[in-house]
């Protein structure tokens, strides 16, 4: 069995305090990035040679992307300043290292809108793998 090593482990508690600011991060990020894409659709219609750029060399060739480019990285970067990871911006996806009772590591998973995290899935797992976590709140119906 792999042993994977994490800056920070959290119980439940300790990831669901979080949850406040990653809802304010989380909104920002998605934002810049709504805001980046408009951006690279309006100078794609100017270039359509630019639609096959990667990103990267998007954001060199044109920098007036730059500025929100820097602030992607750095609502990213405060998201994992916090000890979790960011694995999705737009479906707002936050893991959070833990440990299970048999001592095995896992991730809990909170995703934007949930309003506590409801669910873990194991480390080598994703989103579709997502179990409930015992005792945690059922997520809202729409």
């Amino acid at each position: 069995m792999p042993k994977y090593q994490f800056d920070k482990v959290f119980t439940p508690s300790e990831a669901n305090e979080l949850i406040p600011r990653l809802e304010i991060a989380i909104r920002e990020l998605q934002a810049r990035a709504n805001e980046l894409r408009g951006n690279i659709n309006d100078l794609v219609k100017a270039d359509p040679l630019a639609r096959q750029l990667p990103l990267s060399a998007l954001i060199k060739r044109y920098p007036e992307l730059q500025k929100s480019a820097r602030e992607i990285a750095r609502a990213a970067e405060k998201i994992e300043s916090y000890g979790c990871l960011l694995k999705d911006i737009d479906q707002g996806l936050v893991d959070f290292p833990w440990e299970m009772e048999e001592g095995e590591m896992a991730f809990l998973c909170w995703q934007f809108g949930e309003p506590a995290v409801i669910a873990w899935h194991p480390i080598d797992g994703g989103f579709a793998q997502r179990q409930p976590l015992s005792g945690a709140p059922k997520p809202y119906l729409n």
